[in-house]
């Protein structure tokens, strides 16, 4: 984490799964995220500090999250939702649960980003790539599609993260593309593959750095993220091309959740504020993820996003999928594996 950062996120004080700054007093602006403390409490701290506006946050998976905001109804205490991936928070817009967005922040960000009914804003995108290791793989060894990766002389040498959000919205993909008995086929001959199952993302890519195995699916930033750390880092990924279910472009993507009621124009605020050039820079420089807003540009050498050749699904079409993709994951066997 940068300087300019660091100082904040050390100041901040944090008790409990709901983390506030603020009175306490139940007044405050409630944020369900998915996205993890360590990346985002700084921004969401910076927001609380330039407004004035009291902010209580719950850390959590993203789907999970959904899950427990779509379980609590009317009662829930959640404002705000900010969401790692594009699945978990369409299954709330589909659920009835987000208000409209006001158009200003809807045109922030292309069409593609942002849900079709306005509910929901994508703020940063993330791409879904292989991350290999260099010392044991040349990069025209690594395959360009990930249904290659069933093949035997894959075996045991893939890592894959089934409970991670943004690998769900990869499966979610992966369903849109090629139907529901193709995508449990392939999942389950990933499991027969010997493929190693981990917590996260950067659980894969430190297994690929040590040599444990040497390929994993994974968001493209984890690795850009350790290279500026170390960049002797022995791994880099591996952009799909031809539209393969693994080059999705997935955003990070917030909404205004139907019980913010009052608290709806400090929600409205906190979304701007994610799509300020602020908070924009922040993605690029800190997270290393894309930018989708203000006109800013990568911090590192990636390829331009309208270059990238992901598939053609709609990022709203993602949420309504997201029980049945839980489903075939556990059907699968390699939620155990």
């Amino acid at each position: 984490m940068r300087p300019r950062f660091v100082a904040l996120a050390a100041a901040v004080a944090v008790a409990g799964t709901l983390a506030s700054c603020g009175g306490g007093d139940g007044s405050e602006l409630t944020i369900y995220s998915g996205r993890t403390k360590e990346l985002v409490e700084p921004l969401l701290e910076r927001f609380a500090d330039e407004t004035g506006i009291d902010i209580a946050v719950k850390y959590g998976d993203s789907a999970e999250l959904a899950l427990l905001i779509d379980t609590e109804g009317d009662r829930s205490p959640a404002d705000v939702f900010f969401s790692q991936s594009p699945g978990a928070i369409g299954f709330l817009d589909g659920r009835g649960r987000l208000v409209e967005l006001p158009a200003g922040v809807l045109d922030a960000v292309p069409e593609r980003f942002h849900a079709r009914d306005g509910d929901w804003v994508g703020v940063s995108g993330r791409v879904r790539v292989i991350v290999y290791n260099t010392r044991e793989t040349a990069p025209d060894e690594v395959p360009d599609s990930v249904f290659d990766l069933t093949g035997p002389e894959y075996r045991g040498r893939v890592g894959l993260a089934p409970t991670n959000g943004s690998f769900q919205d990869f499966v979610t993909t992966m369903r849109a593309l090629v139907g529901d008995d193709r995508t449990l086929e392939w999942l389950t001959a990933m499991r027969e593959n010997g493929a190693r199952t981990y917590p996260n993302n950067i659980a894969i890519r430190e297994a690929v750095a040590r040599g444990e195995i040497d390929f994993g699916l994974v968001n493209h930033y984890y690795n850009e993220q350790a290279k500026a750390e170390d960049p002797d880092t022995p791994t880099e990924n591996h952009f799909l091309p031809g539209g393969d279910p693994g080059s999705m472009i997935l955003t990070a993507a917030v909404g205004v959740l139907d019980t913010a009621g009052d608290r709806r124009a400090d929600a409205e605020r906190l979304v701007e504020f994610l799509l300020s050039r602020e908070a924009q820079e922040y993605f690029a420089e800190e997270t290393f993820e894309y930018p989708l807003a203000a006109g800013v540009e990568p911090a590192t050498d990636l390829p331009p996003l309208d270059q990238l050749e992901a598939p053609p699904v709609d990022l709203s079409d993602l949420g309504g999928g997201l029980e049945r993709t839980r489903e075939l994951i556990r059907d699968s066997g390699l939620e155990r594996a």
